[in-house]
C-alpha cells in the first residue's frame, strides 16, 4: 500500500525510518524461520536445500546488520 501521506505523526517515527526497522525486523524473522527450514532439510539429509537455505539465512542476517548500521548512524545523529 503506497500513500502520499507522512504517518510519522500517528507512530512517532518517520515513515522512512519506520520502513528501516521494519526491513532489519523482517531480515532477523527471516533469519530465524530459515533456521528451521535448515534443520528440517537436515533431517530429511537433503543437502542441497539446507545449502539453499544457509545461503538465504546468510542474505538475512547481512540485510539485518546493513540496516541495523544505518539506523545506528541516524538514531546517533549521523
Amino acid at each position: 500500500m503506497t500513500s502520499s501521506t507522512e504517518t510519522g505523526g500517528v507512530t512517532g517515527t518517520a515513515d522512512k525510518d519506520y520502513n528501516l526497522i521494519w526491513y532489519v525486523e523482517a531480515c532477523l524473522g527471516n533469519a530465524l524461520r530459515l533456521e528451521q527450514y535448515i534443520q528440517d532439510a537436515e533431517r530429511q539429509k537433503d543437502t542441497e536445500v539446507a545449502e539453499l537455505f544457509r545461503k538465504a539465512q546468510a542474505d538475512s542476517r547481512k540485510g539485518a546488520e546493513l540496516g541495523k548500521e544505518l539506523l545506528r548512524a541516524r538514531l546517533s545523529g549521523g
